[in-house]
């Protein structure tokens, strides 16, 4: 072999491994899938902060989901009222009465544990209002629109007496819920004291939502009068507090001791709309956990605005 045959064989080799190294280098630093980085960043995040959490994310368009601790149990606080307000209106289908027809407003209740009565403490709860008309009857509409939008916990408890907490839990396992478990009112302490408590799960949230976002609970009309209601929530501190204020939320919040949730149908200006569940537990700095989850929501936000733009 010459010189020369030598130089032009080498010159090859080494085109080779440059093509070769470039290769591998675009392997190497291709994307991965938006989901995925939204997953790691949400992940990053929570990882840092102490706590328990779980999220749960739909796109009501794509299907596209990400679950985090979907499937962890938490204690449900006032987000068992949004599956009271589906057997509501459940219930009103079928017609056992109507959210129009009067109900007594009362503050005497029986535990589930012995039956011995108990009462609402007005100072712990969210909405005061109904406690200046015990005795009195307003619309059950009333009282529904008062148990979601401020949480009143003393409408809650007059609702679910209504309704039936074993059926409002198998309304959820109707709606591909399997493990909610709606078991009493509010303020119970006997059942507290057994460990008796309303959970839920972040999945178990996000299909329920799912179905309202959807129509598929009863009618489209039923699922968007549920719908304007939420749009009424008064507590904005978690999905809302970081997000545009031209983007509506349809959502049910709810907090203990050491807990704060927030759930419900994120809906952007073009009409596009996600579900998203936020929950915690083990919280020792409770505000710090709000701003956990108002910071995962916006990446969540982030995320569907630039899939939409990209679509």
């Amino acid at each position: 072999m010459d010189i020369y045959q030598s130089k032009w064989l080498a010159m090859k080799k080494s085109v080779f491994y440059l093509f070769v190294f470039l290769l591998l280098s675009a392997c190497s630093t291709k994307q991965e899938p938006p989901i995925i980085q939204m997953s790691e960043q949400i992940n990053n995040l929570l990882v840092k902060n102490q706590g328990t959490f779980a999220v749960a994310f739909e796109d009501l368009t794509t299907g596209d989901t990400l679950l985090v601790n979907a499937h962890e149990q938490f204690h449900a606080a006032s987000t068992m009222k949004t599956p009271v307000m589906i057997e509501l209106y459940k219930q009103a289908h079928e017609g056992k009465f109507a959210l129009e027809d009067s109900i007594e407003v009362k503050n005497t209740f029986m535990s589930i544990v012995d039956g011995s009565p108990y009462t609402m403490d007005v100072s712990v709860d969210s909405e005061t209002m109904l406690y200046d008309n015990i005795g009195k009857k307003l619309p059950i509409s009333t009282l529904l629109y008062e148990m979601i939008t401020k949480s009143s916990n003393l409408a809650t408890n007059i609702l679910i007496e209504k309704v039936g907490a074993k059926n409002v839990t198998a309304t959820m396992r109707a709606l591909g819920a399997p493990d909610i478990n709606v078991l009493r009112g509010v303020e119970d302490q006997k059942a507290f004291d057994r460990g008796l408590n309303n959970t839920t799960t972040a999945y178990d949230l996000m299909k329920i939502f799912e179905a309202i976002g959807k129509h598929q609970i009863i009618s489209g009309e039923a699922c968007d009068a549920m719908t304007k209601i939420l749009f009424d929530q008064h507590f904005n501190e978690i999905i809302p507090a970081k997000l545009p204020a031209d983007v509506k939320i349809a959502h049910k919040t709810g907090s203990i001791t050491g807990v704060h949730h927030d759930s419900g149908i994120v809906v952007l200006p073009n009409g596009h709309k996600y579900v998203l569940v936020l929950l915690s537990k083990d919280l020792q700095d409770a505000d710090k956990g709000i701003e956990v989850l108002a910071e995962v929501s916006k990446l969540v936000y982030n995320y569907a605005v630039a899939e939409k733009d990209a679509r």
